[in-house]
């Protein structure tokens, strides 16, 4: 696939997200990984890890319908969607979690959805460590919010730690799946780990 190829299609993802109204092109990647995998369903409670700026949450919001939840959580403070309820703190933070936690009213996440990326700097290794990390983060999330039979869901780039964390999901989920929607862009090294089933252990 050429450059060019590769640069149109990411700018079709791009003008079809503004003509749609959707915050980012990234929602069609969450719109493909559900229709797939069928994830999120009508009246789940969700949680969207790394959501600014909302495009995920739009997606969601469609797919909960009126008796869902969505708790959405970023570093960045993110402009509000009617019906969302949106967190500005760092999910390495415990008083985030705890934050997460009061605003599920008692109850537990059908699904947690992490679309959460480091800061790039330049050097692969690094960022695909830190990458790991924000996974790893996103998991231990869950362990605490997640509902027993529930779905995760989290952006990673590739590397050499990708295996370690695939084993760690498969110790707390049944089903686990790698997964590069259309798109996304096929020079990206970042793909989607798909998780089905949670139990504890």
């Amino acid at each position: 696939m050429t450059r060019w190829y590769r640069e149109k299609k990411r700018e079709h993802y791009y003008k079809q997200a503004k003509k749609d109204g959707y915050r980012a092109r990234s929602a069609y990647k969450l719109k493909q990984i559900n229709k797939k995998y069928n994830l999120i369903k009508n009246g789940d409670i969700v949680v969207d890890l790394g959501a600014a700026p909302g495009g995920w949450s739009q997606i969601t919001k469609k797919i909960i319908g009126p008796n869902g939840k969505i708790v959405g959580v970023d570093i960045l403070k993110i402009k509000p969607i009617e019906k969302i309820t949106f967190i500005k703190g760092d999910m390495t933070k415990s008083e985030t979690i705890d934050e997460i936690i009061e605003n599920l009213n008692g109850k537990y996440a059908d699904v947690i959805i992490s679309d959460m990326s480091p800061d790039i700097s330049g050097n692969y290794d690094v960022d695909h460590a830190r990458s790991i990390f924000l996974c790893q983060m996103a998991l231990e999330t869950s362990k605490k919010i997640l509902k027993e039979n529930g779905n995760f869901l989290c952006k990673v780039f590739d590397g050499r730690d990708l295996e370690d964390f695939i084993k760690d999901l498969k110790d707390n989920f049944s089903f686990v799946k790698r997964f590069s929607p259309q798109a996304s862009r096929k020079s990206s090294s970042e793909l989607y780990l798909i998780a089905k089933d949670f139990y504890k252990n």
